[in-house]
């Protein structure tokens, strides 16, 4: 089997902007983050939302990016929805789609390391 390249998304992402919610919303319950861990997973987290992503690596508008699907709960029912991330200098870009529901641009920087 063909190893794998390493993501250029991979790591984690502080939310910094969404154009559906303020950012009192976004860090509601943790710092809004996205993360891409190798193996096409990941996950994240804003205001009251959190789910597991299922991603894959491609190319955007000639930037690197991940489309990825996510599967998790919005206040605590079902969601599940698509997205994608592209990066762009030092952030990201994207959108996160809910199934039947909410849509929303982001804008994300790499969380320092602690």
């Amino acid at each position: 089997m063909a190893k794998k390249s390493k993501c250029p998304l991979e790591g984690r992402w502080r939310i910094t902007w969404m154009d559906q919610w303020d950012q009192n919303f976004v860090d509601e319950e943790v710092e809004g983050n996205f993360e891409f861990d190798p193996n096409n997973s990941g996950s994240f987290h804003f205001g009251y939302v959190q789910g597991d992503i299922d991603y894959r690596n491609g190319i955007r508008d000639t930037k690197p990016c991940v489309e990825f699907t996510w599967d998790g709960n919005n206040e605590m029912d079902a969601a599940h929805g698509r997205g994608w991330a592209s990066l762009d200098g030092d952030e990201i870009t994207g959108m996160i789609f809910f199934h039947q529901g909410d849509e929303s641009e982001f804008k994300a920087k790499k969380a320092k390391r602690k």
